[in-house]
């Protein structure tokens, strides 16, 4: 299907999979027509390059609530907070640019990962349940769950969502003392993506006694959410387990809870719709740049760091 758009565009649907397109994509070559792709497209099309980013990240958005954020991107969010940050550099104004930078350097985080995943690691001792748990939280069955200790050996990720977030969640191996070079390589592969995580979750057994090995590792990831797992089964009185999330993977029983306590931890209070977000590392960059700049007083230098994002980059002529 064939429509014409204006006087030199026009626009063709094709049906008929790959192999169709690519036919008529060389016959259109053959006639002198250059082929871009369309991000070179986007990047010569969108009303500015913050616009052309935000283009291009929406097609990898994987939630409706992170492609609404692009969205508002792509319609001026971040620019028209740009600019007033400018009209404060402007003004000569320092507190105020300060403000504005810190205010949108504070949503950075989010924007981030509005295409990149937070990351979520689950360790803790062998056989309490920490594969049962990702299945429960990810709503379907990602994880073997088998009563063996020692069934999970390689890191085992899922992608789900949380609320709208985009999170992929890692079940690592049991964490216990071993010379088997197998299970020593498992615990080094868990240590590395622990290291990586934007949190950790540390899983026990409310049914078993607290060892020294659990405070150990409890000591080891000071700030990370622990979760007091088997909550179905009679608690073990003799010694108490640390303050933590009671769930059951088994009966579902605080997984919601566990799982809106995730989003708090990662997201925070999120950003109000239609506001600025900066989502791009260029982007944060530049911010943190500017900031830098407005320290030491030189707020030319600021400004050129902002208008680098507002006019930069951009390709002038269109296809």
């Amino acid at each position: 299907m064939v429509c014409v758009r204006t006087a030199t565009s026009a626009e063709i649907h094709c049906h008929g999979g790959e192999m169709a397109v690519g036919r008529i994509l060389r016959l259109l070559a053959e006639s002198g027509c250059r082929t871009v792709s369309w991000q070179q497209w986007v990047a010569r099309h969108a009303s500015d390059p913050i616009a052309a980013a935000a283009h291009r990240a929406l097609a990898d958005a994987r939630t409706l609530r992170v492609a609404a954020i692009l969205l508002d991107q792509a319609g001026g969010a971040l620019g028209r907070e740009l600019l007033a940050l400018c009209d404060a550099l402007d003004r000569n104004d320092a507190e105020d640019a300060l403000r504005r930078i810190d205010i949108l350097l504070g949503r950075a985080q989010v924007g981030r990962h509005l295409v990149e995943p937070w990351r979520v690691v689950l360790t803790g001792p062998p056989n309490v349940g920490k594969s049962s748990l990702v299945n429960a939280l990810a709503g379907y069955p990602r994880a073997i769950v088998h009563p063996s200790p020692g069934t999970t050996r390689d890191v085992v990720t899922l992608n789900t969502a949380l609320d709208g977030w985009p999170v992929e969640i890692a079940d690592t191996a049991g964490w216990w003392a071993s010379d088997d070079p197998l299970q020593v390589a498992s615990m080094e592969s868990a240590t590395r993506q622990l290291a990586q995580a934007d949190l950790a979750i540390l899983v026990f057994d409310s049914s078993r006694p607290w060892s020294e090995s659990d405070q150990r590792l409890l000591a080891r990831h000071a700030h990370a959410l622990v979760v007091l797992n088997k909550a179905d089964l009679p608690v073990y009185p003799a010694c108490p387990h640390p303050p933590g999330w009671p769930t059951s993977a088994r009966t579902g029983q605080g997984v919601a809870e566990l799982a809106e306590e995730i989003v708090r931890r990662l997201v925070g209070e999120p950003p109000p719709p239609g506001c600025g977000i900066p989502f791009a590392s260029q982007q944060i960059a530049a911010l943190r740049a500017c900031r830098a700049s407005v320290v030491r007083k030189d707020l030319a230098e600021a400004r050129s760091a902002i208008s680098s994002l507002l006019e930069g980059g951009r390709e002038k002529n269109p296809v």
